[in-house]
């Protein structure tokens, strides 16, 4: 008789969806896809009850119950858990109807909870009530608009076993191909050692959410779970802020391609101002960074054109003190200072000397993004043989 799996061995996946009806079937057949998902090999079809519990703001619809003390029968238990954001199309009817579907198989459950309030709560608030209804100790986050391949959750799942206070990613395929190459690229390339070094650029997080999974512990060591302040607001980054700075925070990366990631001009990302996501980089970089040795003691910003005046202009009059110099490559702006006007105050309060990239002395914050001038300066950094991290950090 095969041993009983503990409650360890349940993946929640976790779904949140606002009027999503035309990507739930491609997203919802990948699950069923997942070598992790066994179907059914006999006649049994088992109990078939169904439990709604209610309240003013969500309710929960649970069918299947009996089908999860049969888990001995898969390596997992797979819970789908989906958070219907108050949709107005026909999303609570498919999954409904998926819901049913997945009477076929042995080792998968569905819970969907729905926001009754009349409006829509965002990205944030679903997840938290998606992972409240869960059961499962393992949470695999999944977008509507993607798709995972097969081997997405044992492979992630076999990983977070065996580090489970970090948050497992992986690497992705885009939807279409020629979509943010560059993003892709970088994202995809990104060695584990950068994984915490390069976390102050605008591509966000260093694995992105649409691949995350974790123990739950992750989750329940971040107070709050994620942000709810709705549309606009980019929780991924900043939970993942909040796990690094855990002790025990960790990122890893199945180093495999387990999603498909998809673009498209309706992906609440496009709901997130780049400014939002600017500010709350800076502030992260303030406060774990130029507090810290031996960026408290000055540092030189690379780049004296617009991203670097910027960076400089938004830094707050005590952190502006820090700043020796900037350097760049452009003669036209070497040896000449930058002067920076205080609009409040209506002067100049500072005068910043502008030097040649071979003159500068670490530590710096570079400001220029990457792949853009043909390999120039990224050959132009690897010259001063600096350490990324320790020498310099890039806030691109």
């Amino acid at each position: 008789m095969p041993q009983q799996h503990e409650i360890n061995d349940i993946i929640s996946v976790i779904i949140t969806i606002l009027n999503g009806s035309k990507w739930i079937t491609n997203c919802m057949q990948s699950i069923l896809q997942q070598t992790a998902v066994k179907k059914k090999t006999n006649n049994a079809q088992g109990v078939t009850t169904t439990t709604t519990i209610s309240s003013r703001t969500t309710s929960l619809i649970h069918l299947n119950k009996e089908k999860k003390s049969q888990r001995n029968l898969a390596d997992v238990f797979v819970e789908v858990c989906v958070f219907d954001d108050c949709s107005s199309d026909c999303t609570f009817q498919m999954l409904c109807e998926w819901e049913k579907k997945l009477q076929e198989y042995d080792n998968v459950d569905m819970r969907i909870v729905r926001n009754m309030t009349g409006a829509s709560k965002g990205v944030g608030y679903g997840r938290n009530r998606a992972i409240a209804a869960s059961t499962g100790s393992y949470l695999c986050f999944q977008d509507v608009d993607d798709e995972m391949l097969p081997g997405r959750l044992l492979k992630q799942y076999q990983l977070a076993k065996q580090y489970k206070n970090a948050i497992i990613g992986s690497k992705f395929v885009r939807i279409p191909s020629n979509a943010t190459c560059r993003f892709t690229k970088w994202a995809n390339d990104l060695s584990e050692e950068k994984f915490n070094l390069q976390i102050f650029t605008s591509n966000g997080p260093t694995i992105i959410m649409p691949t995350w999974m974790c123990h739950r512990q992750v989750y329940d060591c971040i107070q709050g779970g994620f942000c709810e302040d709705g549309s606009g607001c980019p929780e991924d980054l900043l939970f993942f802020y909040k796990h690094i700075k855990q002790k025990n925070g960790q990122i890893k990366r199945v180093n495999e391609c387990l999603v498909r990631y998809r673009y498209h001009t309706e992906s609440t990302t496009f709901s997130v101002q780049a400014g939002t996501i600017w500010n709350i980089r800076l502030k992260y970089l303030i406060e774990n960074q130029l507090q810290n040795i031996p960026w408290k003691d000055g540092f030189t910003i690379w780049n004296a054109g617009k991203q670097g005046r910027r960076f400089f202009r938004d830094l707050p009059s005590v952190e502006k003190f820090k700043v020796k110099a900037f350097c760049d490559v452009d003669k036209n702006k070497i040896k000449k200072n930058y002067h920076y006007y205080d609009m409040e105050k209506r002067q100049f309060t500072f005068s910043i000397p502008i030097i040649h990239f071979t003159q500068v002395k670490p530590p710096l914050i570079i400001c220029m993004k990457l792949d853009l001038t043909n390999g120039d300066f990224e050959r132009n950094l690897k010259s001063l043989q600096l350490i990324e991290g320790q020498d310099y950090i890039l806030f691109t």
